[in-house]
């Protein structure tokens, strides 16, 4: 797909060239993909994959890290209204310890594809890094600035990831999970050090590592 990733370096900025270039390709039902949660000391890491109608615009979508978490949960209904499918998946921290987070990152984004029905023929996939899937994909840099598909795909993860950590600090209070969703803030790290890890740290994350408990010999 050498040819193909030259032409798509050239394409304008127009949150809908991606898309529009590889219909002109072929191909039929393209998925943005994305994720949330590589950097919090707690929690999964949430993929989304979205297929949107072709052509579809849909005002506001923007990077879900842009957004007010006002206009996230908005934005979240009006595509979960509007798309042909959407898939999300999620890697837990025990996993993401045993594996790292890069692939976990990965793992999670090819089980959000896997989610899709119907499957898509060809992925617009935020970063640098490929998944491991036979489907043709394409890595944009930056891609939630610059596609609507993995705009969309980011705010369906971060809103799904940020639901399940509001459920998290009932389970666990005290850490205030509902309010930094995992990530360092200097409450969580204090509540850490006050604490201890509980079952949803990632104990091989700096912040939380310092702070396992070795079982006694």
């Amino acid at each position: 797909m050498t040819r193909q990733d030259n032409l798509f370096d050239q394409l304008p900025a127009d949150t809908l060239a991606y898309e529009k270039f590889a219909h002109t390709q072929g191909f039929q039902r393209i998925a943005g993909v994305d994720e949330v949660g590589r950097g919090p000391l707690a929690g999964p890491v949430m993929a989304a994959a979205v297929i949107l109608p072709p052509g579809l615009q849909i005002p506001g979508i923007d990077d879900s890290k842009k957004l007010s978490p006002l206009k996230r949960e908005i934005l979240f209904d009006v595509i979960t209204s509007k798309a042909l499918a959407i898939g999300t998946g999620i890697v837990e921290p025990e996993v993401i310890d045993s594996i790292n987070i890069l692939q976990a990152t990965r793992l999670a984004m090819l089980n959000a594809v896997g989610q899709l029905s119907p499957l898509p023929d060809f992925l617009l996939i935020d970063g640098i890094t490929p998944i491991n899937t036979s489907i043709p994909q394409k890595t944009i840099k930056k891609g939630d600035s610059l596609s609507l598909s993995i705009a969309a795909a980011s705010i369906i993860a971060k809103v799904t990831r940020d639901r399940l950590m509001v459920e998290m600090d009932k389970l666990y209070p005290g850490y205030g999970f509902a309010g930094h969703k995992g990530y360092g803030s200097a409450l969580h790290l204090e509540a850490i050090r006050r604490l201890g890890p509980c079952p949803i740290h990632r104990l091989t994350f700096g912040g939380v590592k310092e702070h396992v408990q070795c079982p006694s010999s």
